[in-house]
């Protein structure tokens, strides 16, 4: 099953993939929730009849809607770095022992189609193509073989990166966060229609149509299952949380020499079986 998160004639909606075409009802409509986020949040009783009710919805033209980022406010936003051993090679570090976690923020997020905005102070801006899950239940100290059973959907994410923001210290949050850089979409694709863990799937980022990066999700080093594992032994994790799983080899920063967007380049991301999220880039006005 998939969901998209969209916006028409200034109304937000959500949609489901009917099978014969997208169908869905704006959120400001009695018991539609505001987000795949919440969908992911609510008791399967209430999906299964939230679903009901966006079928028999209005017929979404894809062409005549804005994508708007799956998650609109979701609780946390956790990204993983460094997690494929050639990525972390490019960064000249060793493969780590634990995940490298940091932040996103909502302000950051862009959906399907909007522009991915290279910001005024720095032309250092790299793409980084991702899996990224939805939770669809919370918890503290979650097993590793249940964390599965935690995991709402996917989608796909570009962890866009400001570099020389993100290495100027050993925190990377400001060069991971600045306006309009995480492209987030286009849809959300249910976990029991994947691989348990999403493993085995193709990755791959072009850039102007070059391929940039191809990889398998099961290239990894800590996968779904694990991640979760290890981020629930500290903080608890919440139905509606997003994860980004980290991005492989190929990133601009590694090639010599350096490969950056620009304006008027355009980044594809493509999951097999979940998506290809699309995204030009414009400079900041």
């Amino acid at each position: 099953m998939r969901f998209m998160r969209f916006e028409q004639h200034d109304r937000v909606g959500l949609a489901v993939d009917a099978g014969d075409g997208w169908r869905g009802r704006f959120i400001d409509e009695d018991g539609i929730p505001a987000d795949v986020s919440a969908i992911a949040a609510s008791e399967e009783r209430a999906r299964l009849a939230l679903v009901e009710r966006l079928r028999e919805g209005f017929a979404v033209d894809t062409n005549q809607v804005r994508y708007l980022p799956p998650s609109a406010n979701p609780g946390k936003i956790i990204c993983l770095g460094l997690n494929y051993r050639d990525h972390a090679r490019e960064f000249d570090s060793p493969p780590p022992a634990y995940p490298t976690l940091f932040a996103r923020f909502v302000s950051s997020l862009i959906g399907h189609g909007q522009p991915l905005v290279r910001p005024r102070v720095s032309d250092k801006f790299d793409y980084e193509g991702e899996l990224v899950l939805i939770l669809g239940r919370g918890g503290k100290h979650i097993a590793q073989e249940d964390a599965l059973d935690h995991v709402f959907g996917y989608s796909v994410f570009n962890d866009g990166s400001i570099r020389d923001y993100q290495l100027r210290t050993s925190q990377w949050t400001v060069g991971k966060n600045f306006d309009g850089t995480g492209a987030f979409g286009p849809w959300v694709v249910t976990a029991d229609e994947l691989p348990p863990g999403a493993t085995g799937l193709t990755l791959e980022t072009r850039l102007n149509g070059e391929v940039m990066q191809h990889a398998s999700t099961s290239d990894m080093i800590f996968g779904v299952a694990q991640t979760i594992a290890i981020i629930s032994e500290g903080m608890t994790l919440d139905a509606g949380d997003v994860i980004v799983m980290g991005t492989p080899s190929g990133v601009g920063y590694g090639r010599k020499p350096p490969v950056y967007m620009k304006p008027g380049d355009v980044c594809e991301v493509s999951i097999e079986r979940i998506a290809t999220l699309r995204n030009a880039v414009v400079q900041e006005a």
